[in-house]
């Protein structure tokens, strides 16, 4: 039944590819240009540091399948890519593989295609100290994620109505693993409140998965044939706007995912204050209806890309993008003056960096 849980996932969400409004709220923001900004390409690395990981990039595959024979051979080809490309990549929910080890290759493949890589393995918040470790030694993993998804879970027909002891259980696990955990969302986002609370339990990163990605909320009510949640489509807060809310928490990095469409999008979640911008629908669409070679293009013009633009910005680093100056404007305007935000901050950074650096 989980196989074919991951199964449809994976069709309704390169589905929702289809048809869908191509604006997010990343399209609030904009840098202001310094027309003399810029410095030389060969000046830029993309190399980015984070919760004592280093990546030579700040782009990620980030977790999308597995468990079925359909989604073992997308994580074989996702393991390519991420090879081909020096891109890290993370496996979809291992709940299909600890529930029943008969799936275990539909998740090892990546390891064996991609035997040098960083390679993330993903549990939910349920899973117990026992089966984090056994995830992470079938797949090598250099980091665990943990994903929270009480939306999805809600709306899943046979998901979980209890979610109490999450918050415990991922730290009992942080504190027994001897690789970084990264908890992340999975597009309804985390809020500052939230991110405060993983710090305290010594978790490496947030990644905040906010809205404007795949929907998960869209494909769970897809699969049920009764009592139609529809009207939690649109629950949530946007990428954007969570990391915006955690402001650039002291000791606990964010990774940005969820609605990465193009390279600006990755420019803009750096710019924002992510040490990495994990994406997954705009990719799997591309490897499911172009295939392998497509995709490691498309990756490889998305870093090529990249550097480009933070040329033209006059950032180093990943982490110089936070010294932009980017202008807020719309809905995530609004949210921004709610949560008590400084806009003009944002705006003014470049100046700010200047008077200091003299």
């Amino acid at each position: 039944m989980i196989g074919s849980r991951k199964d449809d996932h994976v069709r309704l969400a390169v589905e929702q590819l289809h048809g869908k409004d191509a604006s997010n709220e990343f399209d609030d923001v904009t840098f202001v240009h310094h027309a003399l900004a810029g410095i030389d390409r060969s000046d830029v690395s993309l190399r980015t540091t984070f919760g004592g990981i280093h990546w030579r990039t700040p782009l990620y595959i980030n977790a999308m399948t597995g468990g079925s024979a359909g989604t073992g051979r997308i994580n074989r080809d996702l393991a390519i890519a991420a090879r081909e490309t020096g891109v890290a990549v993370a496996t979809g929910s291992l709940s299909a593989y600890l529930a029943d080890e008969s799936v275990a290759d539909t998740y090892r493949v990546m390891r064996e295609e991609n035997p040098d890589g960083f390679i993330m393995a993903n549990i939910n918040a349920t899973t117990s100290v026992d089966n984090a470790r056994r995830a992470i030694d079938l797949l090598r993993a250099d980091a665990l994620q943990i994903h929270l998804n009480v939306i999805q879970e809600t709306v899943m027909p046979e998901g979980d109505r209890s979610f109490s002891a999450w918050f415990r259980q991922i730290e009992r696990i942080t504190a027994a693993v001897d690789i970084p955990v990264i908890v992340k969302e999975v597009g309804f986002g985390l809020s500052r409140e939230t991110v405060l609370s993983l710090r305290q339990v010594g978790v490496a990163a947030a990644d905040v998965g906010g809205r404007g990605g795949t929907n998960f909320a869209i494909i769970e009510n897809g699969r049920r044939d009764t009592a139609d949640y529809s009207f939690l489509d649109g629950w949530g807060q946007s990428t954007a706007a969570c990391l915006l809310d955690c402001g650039r928490i002291p000791d606990i990095p964010v990774l940005a995912s969820g609605g990465i469409r193009h390279p600006l999008d990755i420019v803009r979640s750096l710019a924002l204050g992510a040490a990495a911008v994990g994406a997954s629908g705009r990719l799997l669409g591309t490897l499911v209806e172009q295939g392998p070679a497509a995709l490691v293009a498309r990756i490889s013009t998305w870093l090529d890309q990249l550097a480009a633009v933070m040329t033209v910005l006059g950032a180093r680093t990943p982490a110089e993008c936070a010294h932009c100056d980017v202008l807020i404007t719309g809905n995530l305007r609004s949210f921004c003056e709610a949560r008590g935000i400084d806009l003009h901050g944002l705006a003014t950074r470049r100046a700010s960096v200047s008077r200091a650096a003299s």
